[in-house]
């Protein structure tokens, strides 16, 4: 197993260029199964969640071919199987998106529960509403959801409970195929599934109210889609890392690639914080501030503050001046980081879902670990400015979302190296 090894890095200088979003690319690729043709996808990461897609893909008999390291040809009209085994859901969460397109383009399929996610409030169960509401019969059998609708989908009226990324996408993606009209109230806004939408749209599919919280989807009965060569957006929540990296050492950074007004919440905090920008057509540069001022963070859905960088703004709230307060309102068990940080030196209390940072801490290398993905960015930062020498374990949770981080963070200037654990 592999850890990272970061040495305090006083100063940033230079350019990074930002990637496609993992978050687009994965229902990109699922939406793939809609199409009659075959297809380019361009600026795709190379990342592991989006490796593990692709290898999902492959075993319902997709094919693919890698053209360079970030574009694919893709063909999936030869998919004939229709079970999502537990050996691939369970690495990524994100998997249940297969299930909208396989129910809608066979009228069956069988989709492993995601590892540890139980039924009942969980996300999940939103995902198998929908498809119920749609005319699907859907049961729990061995800890898979077998959904049948041997006569087609039909369109429905969908109110979702709670804003739900992933639920959005799998009902887009049911809908475009489906009979008829759906229409999905209380829908997510996220640049991703905007991008998905368009997507769609590009295919012959008609839908209203792209980038609003209703979507009125009309489906093509049955017939699949001809599909258009897509090229995945930028990742914003990796160009939001970066961002803070640059912030936490107080230091100018250009960011290449990226779509600045997706980036505004993230802009507008560190713009409250003291830091300045110079904003191009798809490049950003960050200005050092004269002081960091405390902050407050409450994270909500998109285009308010995305849970996505409230560990990266944690570890920010330690160089700021005062105390920080950062209120998690979407997930829970999204503070493990905070344990993590403290073994860093950090000075912050829990009270529930608020974290209270007090900024000012002496910060010293240790060993942490890493344990989920945007926790382990956060650990990152804390290296950059931690006295001596940081060891980042189960490094694996960085790899499913960040493309070439050690490259990335080395053309910044930063000390950094992968290593083998010890057996």
């Amino acid at each position: 197993m592999d850890f990272l090894r970061i040495k305090e890095t006083p100063k940033l200088q230079g350019s990074v260029k930002i990637s496609g979003a993992k978050n687009s690319a994965l229902p990109i690729l699922t939406a793939t199964l809609l199409s009659k043709n075959p297809l380019h996808i361009y600026n795709l990461p190379n990342v592991a969640d989006v490796n593990t897609l692709l290898k999902l893909l492959e075993i319902l008999g997709a094919s693919f071919e890698r053209v360079g390291e970030n574009h694919i040809h893709i063909e999936t009209l030869g998919v004939r199987e229709t079970k999502a085994t537990y050996d691939i859901v369970r690495k990524m969460r994100a998997s249940i998106l297969v299930l909208g397109p396989l129910l809608a383009r066979f009228g069956y399929c069988e989709v492993s529960l995601p590892g540890g996610c139980a039924i009942g409030a969980r996300p999940v169960d939103l995902h198998i509403k929908a498809m119920e509401k749609m005319g699907a019969e859907v049961r729990i059998e061995n800890g898979y959801i077998v959904a049948k609708a041997p006569k087609g989908l039909q369109g429905a009226k969908i109110i979702f409970d709670k804003i739900t990324v992933t639920g959005t996408e799998n009902v887009l993606m049911a809908a475009a195929l489906a009979k008829g009209k759906t229409t999905i109230i209380n829908a997510a806004k996220e640049p991703e599934v905007v991008q998905l939408c368009e997507i769609l749209l590009s295919a012959g599919v008609q839908i209203n109210g792209i980038g609003t919280s209703e979507l009125e989807i009309i489906g093509s009965e049955g017939e699949l889609l001809d599909m258009q060569d897509i090229r995945v957006i930028a990742d914003r929540i990796e160009a939001g890392t970066y961002l803070c990296a640059g912030a936490i050492t107080n230091s100018s950074i250009t960011l290449h690639s990226v779509i600045p007004q997706h980036l505004q919440a993230i802009t507008d905090k560190l713009e409250e914080i003291g830091f300045g920008f110079e904003v191009g057509e798809d490049s950003l540069t960050l200005l050092p501030a004269k002081k960091l001022q405390a902050f407050e963070i409450i994270t909500a859905e998109y285009p308010a503050f995305p849970t996505d960088m409230q560990a990266q703004f944690m570890a920010l709230a330690m160089v700021c001046e005062g105390v920080s307060s950062i209120e998690e309102r979407l997930f829970e068990n999204r503070f493990m980081h905070v344990s993590e940080l403290q073994r860093l030196g950090a000075n912050i209390t829990l009270r529930g879902h608020i974290a209270n940072v007090s900024g000012g801490a002496e910060i010293k290398g240790a060993d942490v670990m890493a344990t989920d993905l945007r926790a382990s960015s956060a650990l990152v930062l804390a290296g950059l400015i931690a006295k001596g020498e940081t060891n980042i374990h189960r490094i694996y949770h960085l790899d499913r979302g960040y493309e070439n981080l050690e490259s990335k963070l080395r053309g910044l200037g930063v000390s950094v190296e992968r290593l083998r654990e010890e057996v």
